[in-house]
């Protein structure tokens, strides 16, 4: 079932999520809900409270990001990287690498808004995938750039709090609009 998402102003998408238990009978369902709700929307991540779920719960696809780029741009993967298509619970970022890179980057609660936020290159990060297996893995690349903000939305931080004061000031407007449900999520 396609899920609706809450838009910017919505304060779910403030609160530090609660820990998923293996034992919650919702969950699976939860999970096929968002990954049909992410083809839907056509994006490349979505996290449970962008669908009002305060859980630490997101799935990440860049491998259909991928495939949909061109050759020039497949260069913010690493060699060898095509994407992964992943659900990640209870997920935790444990190593953070120096090496920053600046990129544009877009939210599914903040429709037609898009900002150049710096994310770490590399990361190592500890999860439980779909079938509640402990995974710890290492991504590079543009990779990192989904997970890290889709991990920022279960500790309640939006992209946009990594802007400078300008740039927010700048933005105020528009925010201010989607705050008033001026501007709605769309699929296609």
């Amino acid at each position: 079932m396609i899920l609706p998402i809450v838009c910017y102003g919505n304060n779910i998408l403030r609160r530090h999520c609660d820990t998923v238990s293996p034992d919650d009978p919702t969950i699976m369902n939860l999970i096929k809900d968002m990954w049909e709700t992410l083809n839907a929307a056509d994006g490349c991540g979505l996290a449970a409270p962008q669908v009002n779920r305060s859980l630490k719960l997101f799935v990440v696809n860049s491998r259909d990001t991928y495939l949909n780029m061109g050759n020039q741009a497949r260069q913010l993967y690493f060699e060898g990287d095509t994407g992964i298509e992943e659900t990640f619970i209870n997920a935790e970022i444990i190593e953070y690498g120096d090496e920053e890179v600046a990129d544009d980057e877009g939210c599914l609660s903040m429709p037609d808004l898009s900002e150049t936020v710096n994310r770490s290159w590399r990361i190592t990060v500890k999860y439980h995938d779909r079938q509640f297996r402990e995974q710890i893995r290492t991504f590079s690349g543009y990779t990192p750039r989904v997970i890290q903000h889709e991990y920022d939305h279960t500790l309640g931080i939006l992209y946009i709090d990594r802007l400078s004061a300008l740039r927010k000031q700048l933005l105020r407007n528009r925010l201010k609009k989607m705050q008033k449900g001026i501007k709605r999520v769309k699929f296609q």
